[in-house]
Order: C-alpha cells, then structure tokens, then sequence
C-alpha cells in the first residue's frame, strides 16, 4: 500500500505538484483565519446553529465564514457566476458556440466571462450577507467608510481564492475548486471532533454506534456510485490500408451513474442561499414588500423545506450539468469518424438517441442517490438527535470529500502510468 506513496515522492514534477498544492492549502488556510473587525462571535455562532444552510455554507468555506475572515464568500460568488453563464448558454446560441464548439480558446474566454461576473456577485453577496448579519445583531453598524472597506476586502478575497483555485488546476493536482471545498471541509473537522468530546454522553451510546454505521453505509455508497458505470458496446470497423488490416476491435465506451460528481450539490447550495438572503436584506423595508420578504425569510427557514427544495435542485441540476457537459450527438459524430458503431443501432441520429436513452436512465438512479446523500445527515441527525455529527460524518461533506478524493487519486494514478510508459 506505501509503495505507489514511495514513488509519488520519488518523481520530482509529481512531488513539487503535490506539495504546492499543500502550500496553497496553508495559504487557504491563513486567510480564513484573518477576520474583519466589528463581529460578535458568541452572536455568529448561535446564528450559523440557527440557520441549517448557512452551516453547510460554513462548512465549505472551512470556518471562514464562521469567523468573519476575508475569504468568507469562499468560491460561492465564483460557482454561481459559473452556473449563471452555463444557464445562459441555453438561452443564448452564441455564448453555447463560444463553449463547445471554439475548442480551449473558447473555454478559455468563457472562463473569462465567469472571472469578471465573479466581482459584482462578490459585492452583491458580500453586502447582503453584512447586512443580514447586522439585521441579527451579529455584527454592530458600520459607517460607510467600514463599509466600503469592508465590501472590498471581501470582494478581493473571493477572488483571491478564484485565483489559487485556477493556479491549482494549472499547476497542481485536481480540479482546483474542487480540492479548496475538500480542504475547507477537512480543516473543520477538528472543531467537530472537539464538539462531540465536550458534548458526550453514555446514555447516547446507542445513537452513536448507530450513526458511526451509518456513516459507513453512506461511505460504502458514495464510493459504489461514484465508480459505477454502464458499459455500452462499441465496436469498430476494419480498415485496410497497404497490406495492413486496421479496426476489427471491439471495446466499450462507460457512462458514469453520476457524471456530474459534486457539482450539483455545489451548484444547488449557492443557489438555495439567494431568496433566504434577498428576502432577509429586505424585510425591515416598509409595506407590501417587507410583509413579503418577512413570509419568504421565514419559509425558508423551515428545515423541511430546506431539505425539499435541496433535493430537488441537486436532481435538477444533475440533469443540468450532465447536459451541458456530455453530448450524445457530439459523441456520435466522433464514433462515426472513426468507423465505429454500437452493435444493433445504426450510426448518425440513431445512436445519439439510443446514447441519450441509456444517459437518462442511468442517470435518474445517480440524481436520486445524490439528492438523498445531500439532506441525510439533516434527517440522521434529527432521529438520532446528535446534532454536532451532521456536519462531521455523513451526507453532502462526506460525499464531497471521497468523491474529490477518488478523482485526485485517479489523476495521481495516470500520471503515474503516464510515466512508467514513457520508460519502454
């Protein structure tokens, strides 16, 4: 088991990959340890117990929201820019051309766009966020000049880890925004920890057992899902050329249960925050609309409907994301190019709709996984009544962290095959 570790450390580029990965994490961590001044923290911590969603949102930032750090919009303002454009390539055929069909300098630009929407979702969400915070005697008001500085610190501060997400990607290992999220996660684990040993009671042995077992239960199913795939047959033609005979194989082309790994919950947490917020900032307005915004504020503070609304939207936007990122038409095309076929379907419109047929099959059994491993730990912790475990084990983090684990084992992995091919 220590030997694939050995060589990973034995090959300088993987090496020096690795550990700068590492010291963007230290760097990661530095800063949402930095807070702003003007906070109350006994007030921040029964406000983030209160409201379920802004604990997850903690969750993902490490703590940083928790403590007011600079870097407490964490890579939300980022995602939701990121999923506002994809959003807008549905509705917009040029933005689509731009995204799938200019090859790396169009995803090069699109990613562009999504860096400059990035600054004003930063401003408006770290406003709201002040704002909220202040409505709930959180944080004490603030002159204008607090205000604005404020405003910037934290707008440049999400950017910021905009920028060591991309640097990771580039120079490192793994889907940098990915691996910050990870990181954020495991960096709180030691607080929970700390929470259950103060909080512990013989008389809950039971209830801990049952939610340890739990946990394991859902580690089992995290890793199945994530590496379980359909196989679709594909075979390919002979060719000759010469007095060569090329083609005549047959192989297989995997379609993931869940192709769209994390992202859904991701995606589905950013955009379940906006109305609780919105509503929040404008119900001590006069009128129509703060009686509005007071009824919108409560009702998504229920639990249960919280819960509902974030299965639904992580099933909603795994079919969303599967669609922007996998294209049976384009896979057809490319199988017909290269002479091959699925046995029993003829190429062309037929097998991109046979493709399409299998994709949303299989994909229902990944959304519905998905969506029930995201709100578990609310429904775990609310039977076994063992609150500080929600965040710890189970659920939308554990999910996160073996999937994102699972992925930069894969690309450690290819790297290392990569380089034990170079040496025949």
């Amino acid at each position: 088991m220590l030997e694939p570790v050995i060589q990973v450390f034995k090959i300088t580029e993987l090496r020096n990959k690795i550990l700068f990965v590492l010291g963007i994490f230290a760097v990661f961590r530095i800063m949402a340890n930095i807070p702003i001044a003007g906070i109350n923290a006994e007030s921040l911590k029964i406000f983030f117990n209160q409201f379920q969603v802004f604990g997850i949102l903690n969750m993902f930032t490490g703590g940083a929201l928790d403590n007011f750090s600079i870097v407490m919009l964490g890579l939300g303002p980022y995602i939701t820019a990121t999923i506002i454009l994809q959003l807008l390539t549905m509705i917009f055929p040029q933005l689509e051309q731009i995204y799938k069909e200019e090859g790396e300098a169009g995803r090069q630009k699109f990613n562009q766009y999504g860096r400059i929407l990035t600054v004003p979702l930063a401003l408006l969400q770290g406003y709201s966020l002040i704002v909220l915070l202040q409505r709930q005697n959180v944080v004490g008001a603030m002159s204008f000049e607090t205000l604005f500085a404020s405003l910037i610190t934290v707008t440049a501060g999400a950017v910021f880890l905009m920028w060591l997400g991309e640097l990771i990607s580039e120079r490192g290992i793994g889907n940098g925004v990915s691996l910050l999220i990870f990181a954020g996660i495991i960096a709180d684990f030691p607080n929970n920890i700390r929470q259950i040993a103060l909080t512990y009671d013989t008389a809950r042995l039971p209830a801990y057992i049952a939610f340890f077992a739990m946990s394991f239960l859902i580690i089992a199913g995290v890793v199945l899902v994530s590496e379980a795939r359909r196989n679709i047959p594909v075979s390919y033609a002979k060719r000759i050329r010469g007095s060569k005979v090329y083609g005549g194989v047959s192989t297989y082309l995997p379609l993931n249960i869940n192709p769209a790994g994390v992202i859904p919950i991701i995606f589905a947490i950013s955009i379940l925050l906006f109305p609780g917020m919105i509503a929040s900032f404008f119900a001590a307005s006069p009128g129509i609309i703060g009686i509005i915004s007071q009824s919108v504020a409560g009702f998504f503070q229920n639990p249960w409907v919280n819960g509902i609304f974030f299965f639904f939207l992580v099933v909603l936007f795994t079919y969303f994301y599967t669609a922007v990122t996998f294209d049976p038409k384009k896979i057809s095309s490319d199988l017909q190019k290269m002479g091959g076929f699925v046995p029993g379907i003829r190429p062309g419109d037929s097998t991109a709709n046979f493709l399409n047929y299998i994709l949303n099959r299989v994909l229902l059994v990944g959304a519905l996984f998905l969506g029930t491993v995201a709100v578990l730990p609310s429904i775990i912790g609310g039977m076994t009544g063992i609150l500080a475990f929600k965040f710890l084990v189970g659920g939308t983090s554990l999910l996160i962290i073996v999937s994102v684990a699972l992925e930069t084992i894969k690309q450690i992995k290819a790297q290392l095959q990569m380089r034990e091919y170079e040496t025949f």
